[in-house]
């Protein structure tokens, strides 16, 4: 008797990462969007969901005097699944819970590869104020049924949001040229946006690691409570393209951020 598939499971929020010292009101959410497939009904990947607590867990002692939360959102399945684009309403969904859950705080939608692409999808929604796209992985333009007019990923959208793509020059699963292409289409109806290169980098940013998570902490916390941001991360926002959008990750970026 062949065996009947098991449902898949509803799309989770995940367990609210916080630091010991951080107030008890949660002032600012970071959603953490972890990898995914092109295509895929299978269950989410238990390790691309543990890849993103390492980063989760330094967000919130970043942001624990402001008081922000960090959530890693656990999809229903792990597949974007072409016109279905599954992973960016399990986004949207979670930015929907966010606010049943803590009311109107201020969001950041951090994403991987084809969370990168779900982060960058649903960052239209109303209650986001900034997305965070790393390594994201993008279709050559309308290879995958997108929606938009020209087969390109939608863009205008993301006016009003602060936005910062960071890739790895040696990705040999998401192709950092489209995330460039995109970057320079945002650009264009949305000055709040800006990309940085790690150079001899792959996919998981694993070589320069220290450097991406303190990308990812002084743009989180600017962008969601306002603080300034880094020197070269105001400079990249500010910088015309493709200034802006090639701005390289140096090496020690965390150390003497605001010199």
């Amino acid at each position: 008797m062949a065996q009947r598939a098991l449902p898949l499971p509803a799309a989770r929020l995940g367990r609210a990462v916080r630091s010991a010292g951080a107030p008890t009101a949660v002032s600012g959410v970071v959603l953490l969007l972890p990898d995914g497939e092109p295509d895929s009904h299978r269950r989410p990947s238990p390790l691309s969901y543990a890849f993103q607590l390492p980063l989760a867990r330094a967000l919130a002692r970043a942001g624990q005097d402001d008081g922000l939360a960090a959530h890693v959102v656990r999809y229903r399945c792990r597949g974007w699944n072409a016109t279905d684009a599954q992973l960016a309403a399990d986004a949207e969904w979670a930015v929907e819970e966010v606010v049943r859950r803590y009311g109107d705080v201020p969001v950041c939608l951090a994403g991987h590869g084809m969370g990168g692409r779900a982060a960058l999808r649903a960052g239209g929604h109303a209650a986001v104020d900034s997305v965070l796209a790393m390594a994201p992985w993008l279709p050559e333009a309308g290879a995958d049924g997108s929606d938009t007019a020209d087969g390109a990923e939608p863009v205008k959208h993301l006016l009003g949001r602060q936005v910062l793509l960071v890739h790895g020059t040696n990705d040999a699963r998401a192709d950092p040229e489209l995330s460039f292409r995109l970057a320079e289409r945002a650009k264009k109806t949305n000055r709040d946006t800006c990309r940085f290169e790690v150079h001899s980098d792959g996919h998981a940013l694993r070589q320069h690691r220290a450097e991406v998570t303190a990308l990812a902490a002084d743009f989180v916390c600017g962008s969601l409570f306002g603080r300034a941001y880094a020197r070269p991360v105001a400079d990249a926002l500010a910088a015309p393209p493709p200034l802006g959008l090639r701005m390289p990750l140096a090496a020690g970026f965390g150390k003497s951020l605001r010199g």
